[in-house]
């Protein structure tokens, strides 16, 4: 039996596996790395992964995603209320203040936990690595964020408990991202010499998580962890999509904002436009097709204006930066490199603030 590692994002998933004298991420049914974290359900049955974002907008009511920032809360707590009301699906209060996701499934309407809707996604992933393998997948490591309480880790336990994996251990997602910057470096000090100290900037899409760590042969130490873990590429794509749902509200009378499938068009359209942003300075059109009510709504921006937009969230950003910096008692001089790892660190902004 194999011992896998996986990484479940808000967004996407990873699976790898040490072979071959080297880690490989593994390739899922699309032969993609790259799995989307979402989990659909309907009448006759469930998917997960690429299939199941596939039906993001024909059911959304039933097509769930962005969970991990429901895990190992309270109905309650003021960010699972806060970001309920960014999710397209219906999330109730269970029992005990639980939090509870109800879908339509298997022909009756059914309430199920986030602790579930995770093992469900853990579940995709081991029959991923399994196929690949072609050998039964029991151990596991698992990735999570540095900023997770112990309930919450709890919380992630349970879920791999529901798939059927045993988890050696739970690492940091700092810890993991140094790991891997460390463990193929021929060129680190001896251990008597004086350390490398590197910045490791991990920005995904739900947030940002920096760490400090100093480096010698075969020796890693963590000497600082920062992060914002309400700052990713998410804030970014709900800016654009705020800015064009006011634009449409002007020029075509249509309110995005209170159709959430719309939204949900509007949201992937910006996210799409935030890459050709990131590649390119020109200004890039937005169409949408019958957006609302048959209407072909269309707009553009560019990659300066967008910034203009985006300076609170990159001073945010750049905070974090600081106080990494300030907690792990270096200064600028002492750095040898900055390591950027994450999806919207491609955004152009993201790196002037930090390198």
């Amino acid at each position: 039996m194999s011992v896998i590692g996986i990484d479940i994002g808000y967004q996407t998933s990873y699976i790898a596996v040490a072979r071959q004298g080297g880690i490989e991420t593994i390739a899922n049914e699309y032969s993609d790395r790259c799995t989307p974290t979402f989990v659909s359900l309907n009448d006759r049955s469930r998917s997960m992964g690429a299939s199941a974002k596939n039906q993001l907008i024909t059911n959304f009511k039933n097509t769930l995603w962005g969970w991990k920032k429901l895990v190992g809360r309270k109905f309650n707590d003021p960010i699972v209320q806060r970001e309920i009301r960014r999710l397209p699906y219906e999330v109730v209060e269970g029992p005990n203040n639980s939090i509870a996701i109800k879908v339509h499934y298997m022909g009756e309407k059914q309430l199920f936990t986030t602790e579930q809707i995770h093992g469900m996604m853990l579940t995709k992933q081991k029959e991923i690595a399994e196929v690949n393998l072609k050998t039964k997948v029991v151990d596991c490591v698992l990735s999570v964020p540095c900023y997770f309480t112990d309930v919450q880790r709890r919380a992630l336990l349970d879920s791999a408990h529901i798939a059927g994996l045993n988890v050696l251990r739970l690492m940091n997602d700092t810890a993991a991202t140094a790991l891997t910057y460390g463990i193929y470096k021929q060129d680190l000090p001896a251990v008597e010499e004086k350390p490398r100290h590197v910045v490791f900037l991990d920005m995904g899409h739900a947030d940002l998580q920096l760490s400090v760590c100093a480096f010698n042969k075969g020796k890693l130490k963590v000497l600082a962890t920062s992060y914002d873990p309400d700052l990713g590429g998410a804030d970014f794509d709900r800016l654009i999509a705020d800015h064009f749902a006011e634009e449409f509200l002007t020029r075509y009378r249509v309110n995005a904002q209170a159709n959430p499938r719309a939204y949900l068009r509007l949201l992937s359209e910006c996210e799409r436009l935030k890459k050709l942003m990131s590649a390119n300075s020109q200004e890039i059109p937005l169409n949408i097709e019958c957006f609302i009510d048959d209407k072909d709504v269309t707009g553009k921006m560019c990659r300066e204006t967008f910034e203009k937009f985006a300076s609170p969230l990159l001073d945010r950003a750049e905070s974090v930066m600081r106080s990494v910096l300030q907690a792990s008692k270096l200064s600028l001089d002492d750095i040898y490199s900055v390591e950027v790892v994450g999806g919207s660190c491609r955004i152009p902004a993201i790196k002037p603030r930090f390198l």
